[in-house]
């Protein structure tokens, strides 16, 4: 997720408060007609907290991983490209140069290869030469779990994991992010997309009443006050993935006992589009955001204290498992 200075953040809760009525209604909406339900996950494993861990930190080890330091990030592009082959996956590249510098998505099939495609990826930069665990090595080490279940149990469809670089300043909201550049790539080829998650940021949880923040007071009359749960984001209308929340959120549901609430509101609500699913719904395909909030609860984001011994790994684990619930979900149709 892209950083803020001060005088941007208080600008954002000035925005947040003044569409926070329209934000609370519907974030009312959702919590009432999102319903629960239970998907078959008979034979899946259950992701390995430890593997988590160990990926994560083997990704912060490489050094920084700002758009300052495309040698470390293509570093880290080759560890998910091993990994994701040894998980059973189908690796391709797509190599772009921003301001004279290389970078490079990392692309991997699983299920069949025709057929409309969910995509489900995370970014591996961050902001400055910061260690960067939760934001987003969480999400990257995430995806990586994440194919080695799909490896061991194909999907019915098509379902590519994406690891993409310059989410963050200075190319944040630019045709520079890698996600912007797979998703115009998709656009311009006339792929069928059904579905794209973007998985943003999924180590951070806690217990303690009061850790999860909002930019509105009136959010916390729908929202706990503790930060233990994982969040759905989504904008309005099916393009800003708003028919995508009933069966992601009923997939991840039924797939362990972390609780998963959802948001849905207008593009202009802060957070919603802080991550690459903006990119594809900028290339017009259906697209959601998966979330531990980020700044709203990370007290560490974008310091040099967001390490890998802050993280609940554990938690982690049930947010892949309910991730691979959503994949095959989407995958099927359903």
């Amino acid at each position: 997720m892209r950083d803020r200075a001060p005088g941007r953040r208080r600008r954002s809760w000035a925005i947040g408060g003044a569409v926070a009525l329209l934000g609370a209604v519907a974030i009312a909406a959702w919590i009432v007609v999102t319903p629960m339900g239970a998907v078959d996950m008979s034979g899946a494993a259950m992701a390995d907290a430890k593997r988590l861990e160990r990926d994560l930190r083997a990704i912060v080890a490489l050094g920084p991983r700002d758009h300052l330091h495309p040698e470390n990030l293509a570093q880290v592009a080759e560890l998910v490209a091993r990994e994701l082959t040894a998980a059973g996956g189908a690796v391709e590249r797509q190599p772009f140069t921003v301001d004279g510098r290389p970078y490079q998505n990392v692309i991997a099939r699983f299920g069949p290869e025709a057929g409309p495609r969910v995509v489900i990826g995370a970014h591996y930069d961050t902001c400055g030469p910061l260690p960067g665990a939760d934001d987003n090595a969480s999400g990257v080490a995430g995806v990586l779990e994440l194919a080695r279940a799909l490896g061991r149990r194909p999907p019915t469809g098509r379902v590519d994991l994406v690891a993409w670089p310059n989410e963050e300043p200075p190319y944040f909201r630019t045709a520079q992010m890698g996600s912007a550049v797979h998703a115009r790539a998709l656009r311009d080829a006339n792929i069928d997309v059904r579905a794209m998650i973007s998985v943003e940021m999924i180590g951070d949880f806690s217990d303690e009443e009061g850790s999860q923040k909002y930019p509105s007071s009136l959010l916390k009359l729908f929202y706990p006050t503790k930060g233990n749960f994982i969040a759905i984001i989504s904008g309005f209308g099916r393009l800003h993935g708003g028919g995508l929340v009933r069966p992601v959120k009923r997939a991840m549901r039924g797939a362990s006992s972390l609780p998963v609430r959802s948001l849905s509101g207008p593009r202009f609500l802060p957070g919603i589009d802080f991550s690459d699913h903006r990119s594809f719904w900028d290339a017009g395909y259906p697209a959601l955001m998966v979330t531990d909030t980020a700044f709203y609860r990370n007290e560490r984001y974008h310091t040099p204290d967001d390490t890998p011994e802050r993280l609940d790994y554990a938690r982690m684990a049930q947010v892949v498992d309910g991730l691979e619930a959503a994949a095959r979900a989407l995958a099927s149709g359903r």
